[in-house]
């Protein structure tokens, strides 16, 4: 959130503006609800500013039914309208992963998350994971602009809280489980990877950078990258091998 405006993250993600609408949708039925509200006790204090002072009761059957029609038709209509709307969300993007499966451009991303940092790793030039030519990195996601990237998420320790604000996705990294998600990035630029979940003493230095490039440069940092992995491949250096065989989709 903006400190100086409020606002929202700058939305970058492809999807995201569904998010953003849902949200300004709950805020109108608030102000719409709160407004009512205060509408009628004003009446009220007004209508009956002089009245005599009676004791306390339940109400009559009618006075009761009135208030319960009332409740249930503001539960229906509020609630209901942002239940179907946040169906239709997770529906259509969040657990849609046919769209980033049948994407001949979808970059498939593995995270493992530990105290304190991100590491990253991509499958390089055999296009295989945990074999020598991956790409790994440290606090640093490069992702293509318009295309899918497809995450699996791990923790290596505690659980930790994977979360891209600017792209209104957050995901668990939970020991022992792998957690899948995916997003687009709508433009280039550099934004924050921010940890969720107070994860330890040092939770505030959980940061990364995430880097969306145009897909010729990202092409090639990964060529490069990749072949300079291959090269300085360490078979005994067991912490670097902490990646798994790719996740079938959700």
């Amino acid at each position: 959130m903006d400190a100086s405006t409020l606002a929202l993250p700058e939305d970058v993600s492809a999807h995201g503006y569904r998010i953003d609408s849902l949200l300004a949708l709950s805020h109108r039925f608030d102000i719409t609800l709160a407004v009512l509200m205060v509408g009628v006790i004003a009446v009220f204090l007004w209508r009956f500013r002089g009245a005599r002072k009676v004791a306390a009761d339940n109400g009559t059957v009618r006075s009761r039914a009135v208030v319960m029609v009332a409740a249930l038709t503001i539960f229906g209509v509020v609630d209901g309208t942002l239940f179907a709307r946040s169906l239709g969300y997770l529906d259509d993007v969040l657990w849609n992963f046919d769209l980033p499966v049948k994407h001949a451009g979808t970059v498939r991303m593995e995270v493992n998350a530990r105290q304190w940092a991100w590491e990253v790793r991509y499958a390089g030039e055999d296009g295989r994971f945990n074999t020598p030519d991956d790409v790994l990195t440290w606090n640093d996601v490069r992702v293509p602009v318009g295309v899918p990237v497809w995450v699996q998420l791990a923790s290596s320790d505690v659980v930790h809280g994977f979360s891209l604000p600017n792209f209104r996705l957050k995901l668990d990294a939970i020991p022992g489980r792998v957690n899948q998600t995916w997003f687009q990035a709508a433009r280039e630029g550099t934004w924050e990877v921010a940890c969720y979940q107070h994860c330890g003493t040092s939770h505030y230095k959980m940061r990364g950078v995430l880097t969306v490039m145009t897909p010729e440069a990202y092409a090639a940092w990964l060529r490069e990258a990749s072949r300079q992995a291959a090269r300085a491949y360490d078979a005994s250096d067991a912490a670097a091998h902490w990646g798994w065989e790719w996740r079938p989709a959700p």
